[in-house]
């Protein structure tokens, strides 16, 4: 049995993570994946530090399991599943109210049967439907999505676009990564589903809607179908936001 102690400066000792990182390797992978802003696969390391890609997997989900690294699959948009990407966890937790539901998610779907990633998504379209119709009233779709995910936590970004294109919006942070690294799949789906629901709300066509873990460097990329650029000329140059940074 594992037990907590105290260290000579009053913190709590966690563990599982102090054992995690009683290996060089760990650690150097570690560093590894810290220093890459769009994540590394378990290739990508092995190809870096020379171990053997069995070994590599096995001490990336011996930091996962210590909540030091979570996994997402960056796919892209393309059908088939894509090899696990890995990134460190840096984000400051979403509010705990969204936290609480979606652990309940997590502890409902973990029983489940069937796709995962599917189910999640219908109840992340009810949820995006909900917190949209609750928000401040626009005619602007882009601004719809912008508004619930900046509530939700996930600090974004949509990025310039021409007219009559799809428009991505990046997300520099995600407050449900130690969540993410529970169940990837589910928690990725219902995110997924709440922009397709927020933009239903706004009767926006859905289709098209992709969520892209690490899709960018330091970011996750939602991409918006074309239908939402009709009306959304304030995303012909960048945001406020990035301007000032």
């Amino acid at each position: 049995m594992e037990t907590t102690r105290i260290g000579p400066v009053g913190e709590t000792i966690d563990t599982p993570r102090h054992r995690a990182l009683g290996s060089d390797s760990r650690v150097t992978i570690l560093g590894l994946i810290r220093d890459a802003a769009g994540g590394l696969t378990a290739a990508d390391v092995a190809a870096q530090t020379g171990q053997h890609l069995s070994t590599t997997r096995a001490h990336l989900e011996r930091l996962v399991t210590a909540g030091l690294l979570v996994r997402a699959r960056a796919s892209g948009g393309l059908p088939g599943r894509p090899a696990w990407r890995y990134r460190a966890t840096t984000a400051d937790p979403a509010p705990a109210p969204y936290r609480s539901l979606a652990a309940a998610l997590l502890e409902h779907l973990a029983g489940a049967d069937g796709d995962v990633r599917e189910a999640a998504g219908r109840v992340g379209r009810d949820w995006g439907r909900q917190l949209a119709a609750a928000g401040p009233a626009t005619d602007d779709p882009v601004e719809a999505v912008t508004t619930v995910l900046g509530g939700l936590g996930f600090d974004p970004h949509p990025q310039s676009a021409p007219p009559g294109a799809p428009v991505a919006v990046h997300l520099r942070t995600c407050p449900f990564l130690d969540l993410v690294g529970q169940n990837p799949d589910a928690m990725c789906g219902l995110h997924a589903g709440v922009v397709r629901g927020v933009l239903e709300q706004r009767s926006v066509p859905a289709d098209g809607t992709v969520l892209e873990p690490f899709g960018a460097p330091a970011a996750c990329v939602v991409h918006l179908p074309a239908a939402v650029s009709p009306g959304t000329s304030r995303l012909a140059g960048p945001s406020t936001s990035e301007v000032q940074q």
